[in-house]
């Protein structure tokens, strides 16, 4: 039932919310690709040392060995700010969508059958978006707190830091032991992390239609899912494997446009195959990525924002603000 609620709604505000996603996926391609290009260009020297250290090798008949002296440290950091800059695009567009779908809803909860424009929406949501972008940094902290937790352990093990645990060299026999702590506990943990992301789903309806701070509105859908717990985790786990399908089936699709891409970096690096070899690796995944806000996030920031009123909807406090 609560996911045929979000499917009429969805069928009642379509048209102004996908223009919106259709807006935002733009600007986020946009954005994302100034972001890659940018760290592309500051490693463009690194892959060209790259490219020299192995024809070295090759003109001495020595084994390649490409990646010394450093040049994968200068990589690995060029990737790390490029990661975070994406995450932080990426939490900006689920703050957007999230924010756009929840206010929709409320419209067609307040005002039934009217139409809604895409400027009407913008300006309902517009006073909320801010606040949501930090809902979803509170919530990617605490959820990556644990997911660190999880790393950690495996490291550990793989380390043998951990007393008791020794190391399983490469064609030995793992202990028990070994798969315990290195394998079984860190996907528990993980698995507790993904749970904890579940837990916090409801924020940035809560946000919007409590008009609540960011902090607030965290505690509070933690509050909220805390009476039906079962119910939160299963449709979580729903949207998960929609979202994961998804990102397969596009990830898979996208293999053609990294082929293109491919050919062109070889062009304009000069037969570099280290850059373009990781370019066409990251490009599937990069179009997957920004092909989900209209492919299945509509979807899913629909069902949230639906689970939130149903999860409301015994509680008198959902009616009146939250100062």
């Amino acid at each position: 039932m609560l996911i045929r609620e979000a499917l009429r709604n969805l069928r009642l505000t379509w048209r102004p919310l996908y223009r919106l996603t259709l807006l935002v996926t733009g600007l986020a391609t946009l954005v994302g690709s100034v972001v890659v290009g940018a760290g592309f260009l500051l490693s463009w020297g690194t892959f060209e040392e790259v490219r020299r250290s192995a024809d070295q090798d090759v003109a001495y008949e020595d084994p390649i060995a490409a990646y010394i002296d450093g040049t994968m440290e200068n990589l690995q950091q060029v990737g790390a700010g490029v990661t975070v800059l994406l995450l932080a695009l990426a939490a900006a567009v689920v703050a957007v969508l999230q924010t756009a779908y929840t206010v929709a809803f409320e419209h067609t909860a307040e005002e039934g059958q009217q139409a809604l424009t895409v400027r009407v929406l913008w300006a309902r949501m517009r006073p909320h978006v801010g606040v949501a972008y930090w809902v979803q940094w509170r919530i990617w902290l605490r959820v990556g707190a644990v997911g660190f937790l999880a790393l950690m352990i495996s490291v550990l093990a793989d380390s043998g830091e951990v007393p008791g645990v020794e190391r399983t060299l490469v064609g030995d026999t793992a202990t028990w032991q070994y798969r315990l702590v290195g394998g079984v506990l860190p996907i528990t943990v993980a698995v507790l992390a993904l749970f904890v992301y579940f837990r916090h789903c409801v924020a940035t309806a809560a946000l919007v239609t409590e008009n609540s701070s960011s902090k607030a509105a965290v505690r509070r859908a933690w509050a909220l899912t805390k009476r039906a717990p079962w119910k939160t985790y299963g449709i979580g786990l729903l949207l998960a494997a929609a979202v994961v399908l998804a990102f397969v089936v596009l990830r898979y699709a996208a293999a053609p446009v990294a082929h293109v891409l491919g050919l062109g970096m070889l062009w304009l690096s000069d037969d570099n195959p280290y850059i373009t070899g990781v370019l066409v690796l990251i490009t599937p995944t990069a179009v997957a990525l920004l092909l989900l806000p209209l492919v299945v996030l509509p979807f899913v920031c629909s069902v949230v924002a639906v689970l939130y009123r149903d999860l409301g909807a015994r509680d008198p406090r959902v009616a009146a603000p939250v100062a």
